[in-house]
């Protein structure tokens, strides 16, 4: 999980302009989107648009993402078979199942045995955005040892439950907390659903907080004047950073002391306190903050 994914930034896969900026942008992480974003009609060049995209484009200082379409659609299939040719890092799975994972799996052994690939060096990413999904989000996560973080869907899980979306979000506080939970319990990054009201920056700033406070470790986002909002909140802050280097002083001098437990400012210290300033020293170190 040292890999960061702080914001994974969607880009329409139908659109030569973005996708040549994408990697530029700031995100952690580019996801070139073949569903939502593309018409039925543009289906087939938005798939060839992305594989050219890919070939000729430097995304290297980003992890490249490709969202393809459902398996239970026409396009799905096709799009692993020619996008994965092309060696993205991720592919993201909407609407995901143990079985498609599999299938999937088994898809991209083949496709990297037969250009050459490293095996498994093609990750992927399913998308928790039904009743279903969210039921069986952990078998789903152990379904196919490729999967590094699961999306949380909540426009299409609200949908599905024919439930109203709102910007509190009390409606998948539920969704959240499971996706979160199985995504810590096996070790894969917890990405929370996108903001969708691009012009609310306060929104989004308590929208984030809201996922960092359940566990999640990155956000999605839909424009680029998310991402800096999006990384502010998910950094830990100089009180944060401060606190936890003190708690590991604390800890080398209780060392030396040969003491098992110790307390600072009147609280003792054990071993969770200890591991989560461990987590935000190491989260500092790479952002640059220390």
């Amino acid at each position: 999980m040292k890999t960061l994914r702080r914001t994974m930034l969607f880009m329409p896969g139908n659109n030569p302009g973005m996708l040549q900026n994408a990697p530029i942008l700031g995100a952690d992480s580019v996801i070139l989107d073949l569903e939502d974003a593309v018409s039925l009609t543009e289906k087939d060049s938005a798939r060839i648009l992305v594989r050219e995209a890919i070939k000729f484009i430097d995304y290297s200082q980003v992890e490249l993402v490709v969202r393809v379409n459902p398996l239970d659609t026409e396009y799905g299939i096709k799009d692993i078979d020619v996008i994965a040719r092309v060696k993205p890092d991720s592919l993201m799975i909407p609407k995901a199942t143990e079985e498609q994972l599999q299938q999937i799996d088994k898809m991209l052994d083949r496709i990297e045995s037969e250009e050459g690939f490293e095996k498994s060096s093609i990750k992927l990413i399913p998308i928790v955005e039904t009743a279903y999904g969210l039921e069986n989000v952990y078998s789903i996560i152990n379904s196919s040892k490729r999967v590094v973080a699961v999306l949380l869907g909540g426009e299409d899980l609200t949908s599905d439950f024919g439930i109203k979306r709102t910007k509190e979000g009390e409606e998948i506080f539920y969704a959240r907390n499971r996706v979160s939970t199985a995504c810590r319990a096996a070790r894969v990054h917890a990405i929370d659903t996108p903001f969708t009201d691009t012009n609310d920056y306060e929104g989004l700033s308590k929208d984030t907080l809201k996922a960092k406070s359940l566990g999640f470790t990155g956000k999605a986002a839909i424009n680029p004047r998310q991402i800096d909002t999006i990384h502010s909140v998910l950094a830990p802050t100089e009180q944060e950073i401060n606190h936890a280097l003190r708690i590991l002083q604390a800890r080398d001098e209780a060392k030396e002391k040969g003491l098992g437990v110790f307390s600072l400012d009147g609280k003792m210290v054990d071993a969770p306190i200890i591991n989560r300033a461990i987590t935000t020293v190491e989260l500092a170190k790479v952002l640059g903050l220390i």
